[in-house]
């Protein structure tokens, strides 16, 4: 199990440099220490471990806090001298509360924190997701959202109204048309999805799972499922 491990390029201190990265957003969240030690407990409990340099002993992330980092994927760069960890973040990743370490700018020559804009910024979807999350405080009386996430009757007939609308557009109206009606259908589809309480990141994670698996085998599973719940 550890074969890999001795094989990535250790300096004579016995730590690399580790960055946890979320598998979801793509925004880069730490960057700490690991030795061996820390990539081996990473590894067999599924949540990462670091090296503390001040308190020279190992620490899992979120041990005290509850924001920990449950692994998805490592990885190393070409001279094997950097940990790259795929993660999905239980809460935030900063002491300080930021979702990411790296909050602060570099812009006219000054230093600018932004804790609530970490670098990259997050997909659209990710933001659209938010957005959808926080209408739910809002009056349905002033609000197109909130209104559709207090009817899940009517949010599930925008979906078919806007379903059928982008196959009108595909099948005779302009590219940018579809373009269009391609975005209404994805709004109203994570609208109808949230009064289920499922958000956006939940449906990228079965994309996720999905991924490189051909639409034959995956239809033959859903298919299998069906039948041995049946």
């Amino acid at each position: 199990m550890s074969d890999w491990i001795d094989a990535l390029n250790w300096p004579d201190n016995g730590l690399l440099p580790a960055i946890a990265q979320d598998a979801n957003t793509g925004v880069v969240l730490t960057q700490a220490w690991q030795n061996r030690e820390a990539l081996r407990r990473t590894q067999e409990t599924g949540f990462v471990h670091y090296w503390s340099r001040s308190r020279n002993q190992l620490w899992k992330k979120g041990e005290t806090s509850g924001h920990t980092q449950r692994v998805v994927e490592i990885r190393t760069d070409c001279d094997r001298d950097t940990i790259l960890m795929l993660v999905e973040p239980a809460g935030p990743a900063c002491h300080t509360g930021a979702p990411s370490c790296f909050y602060t700018v570099v812009s006219d020559g000054e230093l600018h924190d932004q804790p609530d804009n970490p670098w990259p910024s997050p997909s659209i979807l990710d933001r659209l997701a938010a957005v959808i999350d926080a209408r739910r405080q809002a009056d349905p009386k002033s609000s197109y959202t909130a209104t559709l996430l207090a009817d899940p009757d009517k949010a599930a007939g925008k979906v078919s109204e806007e379903s059928q609308e982008l196959i009108e557009a595909v099948r005779q109206e302009s590219a940018e048309r579809v373009a269009a009606e391609a975005a209404d259908l994805c709004f109203h589809l994570l609208v109808l999805s949230a009064t289920r309480g499922v958000d956006w990141s939940q449906i990228a994670a079965v994309l996720e799972q999905r991924f490189g698996t051909s639409g034959h085998e995956e239809k033959a599973r859903r298919a299998l499922g069906k039948r041995n719940q049946d």
